[in-house]
């Protein structure tokens, strides 16, 4: 099959008044220009959040006012107690965490720090696959148990100054009992 003239003119009288675009894909030639680096950098953080921890961005803490709560955020409460619950295994820890817990509250201590630390240690019968961190992972748990939960104001992992996620920083509720 062939185009005959008939054919040819009649597409070119169709095609007549059709404008073509300029071509998109062409590389142009440009000048090296030398890369910027920019003073101010943001870094991201890493924070892992879990259902069971109390974070102040995932929840609305009830009983608490904005001052305080701001308070809390920026860490500027004075730290009453600390306990360290490095070198215990999970039974020890928590019998340590369910007594200290009841024992800051009446005394009446208002900001406590519990240590667990980060769970970086591989044991011999451990593989590297195996779950870092038992405290770190139940120590959030055991705190909402209703029997401690109900002295808990709020809590959260406080800045690497104080801890990191190896720490809680656990901010009690006022003990009315106690005459001050």
């Amino acid at each position: 099959m062939s185009i005959d003239d008939e054919d040819k003119n009649y597409w070119l009288e169709i095609v007549k008044n059709v404008k073509t675009n300029k071509p998109v894909n062409i590389v142009t030639k440009q000048e090296n220009k030398p890369i910027e680096i920019k003073n101010h950098r943001q870094f991201a953080v890493i924070q892992e959040f879990s259902d069971y921890s109390k974070y102040l961005d995932d929840i609305k803490p009830e009983g608490i006012d904005k001052s305080t709560l701001k308070k809390f955020k920026q860490e500027n409460f004075k730290i009453d107690a600390v306990l360290d619950l490095h070198g215990l295994n999970e039974d020890e820890a928590f019998v340590k965490v369910d007594s200290f817990i009841p024992q800051c509250y009446n005394q009446g201590k208002r900001c406590i720090i519990i240590i667990t630390g980060k769970g970086l240690t591989i044991r011999e019968n451990e593989d590297i696959f195996t779950p870092k961190g038992i405290l770190r992972r139940q120590v959030p748990q055991w705190l909402n148990m209703p029997r401690l939960r109900g002295m808990i104001l709020v809590y959260k992992h406080p800045s690497e100054r104080l801890g990191g996620s190896g720490a809680l920083y656990i901010l009690l509720k006022r003990n009315k009992n106690i005459l001050i």
